[in-house]
């Protein structure tokens, strides 16, 4: 009988040979003891002893967190993460055993395409998250400060002239750390339309959002205007959500590449039971870190994945709810 501590202790350890046996594993320790993937899967009328192999797994409609405790075994939660959702709306609630391992996983991801935390100056534009209080992203943001060690790290809520000013300061200080600006696209679109600031010099990554704000754009609109508008060469994104522990990133080429104990496979758009090999349709999410919750989530995103396993994000189903880390077509 595997354990939470055996998953944790070997989370980092994966790689595309144990991709797989580590998921098969997760896959049985989740669905013998969550008791609402397990209700789910049955209610389907599918027998559990017939799933064979990872490719046979169903995926938790991404729903099912908002009116359910979407728990694996009982436990004592540490934190419950909110999604933003829309005034009146249901939310989804991630439940964390180990903030501890949550956040120790999202500096993994980072570190692992971007370097060290501890060589960027962290800057932040999340408002309306930061109000919130329970937002994932805002956990993310407040652990990369404090983890950067940089005075200049910080939430800059709407405060973009001192945003701006802080970025002149660290020139001034010609350090060796770099600096990276992600904030959601309403306000990246908000500071790049009052102030136009030159930021050539630094990294720009937009986690998607434009939360009932403004009209929706495509990605590739939004991306291209900020390029003219900050002077730089190319817009950095980032790829999560509430009811994930893990976070996929791309490097300015609207591709997303995921750390090597996530995956995504595509869905039929008429028959979500229907994965194969497909290159377009709805995405569906192996999350790994999702260790106390279900590893194996069916999202209301469209996209397209390749043969190196990276990943678009096209849109969403039609009348699903509008999220705060995505861009909507």
């Amino acid at each position: 009988m595997q354990s939470f501590k055996s998953f944790q202790q070997r989370l980092f350890q994966i790689n595309d040979a144990t991709f797989n046996d580590f998921a098969w594993e997760l896959f049985l320790y989740q669905v013998n003891n969550n008791p609402i993937y397990k209700s789910f899967i049955t209610h389907l009328g599918i027998d559990i002893r017939s799933i064979k192999n990872v490719g046979e797994i169903p995926f938790l409609p991404i729903s099912f967190f908002k009116y359910h405790e979407v728990m694996t075994e009982r436990w004592e939660v540490e934190a419950t993460y909110e999604s933003s959702g829309t005034t009146g709306a249901n939310v989804s609630r991630h439940y964390v055993r180990n903030t501890k391992l949550y956040l120790k996983n999202t500096s993994f991801i980072f570190n692992h395409f971007y370097g060290k935390i501890e060589d960027y100056h962290m800057l932040f534009l999340l408002p309306s998250y930061i109000e919130r209080g329970s937002s994932s992203l805002v956990s993310m943001a407040d652990y990369f400060i404090k983890r950067s060690g940089s005075k200049y790290s910080n939430f800059y809520l709407n405060n973009f002239e001192e945003l701006i000013t802080t970025v002149e300061s660290i020139r001034r200080d010609a350090g060796s750390k770099k600096i990276l600006l992600c904030g959601v696209s309403f306000a990246l679109l908000e500071l790049a339309e009052k102030f136009a600031p030159d930021l050539h010099d630094v990294v720009i990554m937009e986690t998607g959002g434009m939360k009932g704000r403004r009209k929706e754009i495509t990605r590739k609109e939004l991306h291209n205007y900020l390029i003219d508008r900050f002077n730089v060469l190319k817009i950095h994104s980032e790829y999560g959500m509430t009811e994930l522990s893990s976070q996929a990133y791309s490097q300015g080429n609207a591709k997303f590449k995921t750390p090597p104990w996530m995956k995504i496979l595509i869905r039929d758009t008429n028959d979500p039971l229907d994965i194969g090999d497909k290159r377009s349709g709805g995405i569906n999410v192996i999350d790994l870190a999702n260790i106390s919750s279900c590893a194996f989530i069916e999202t209301q995103d469209l996209g397209t994945v390749d043969s190196n396993g990276e990943f678009e994000v096209l849109g969403r189903f039609d009348n699903s709810d509008i999220r705060g880390c995505n861009l909507m077509v």
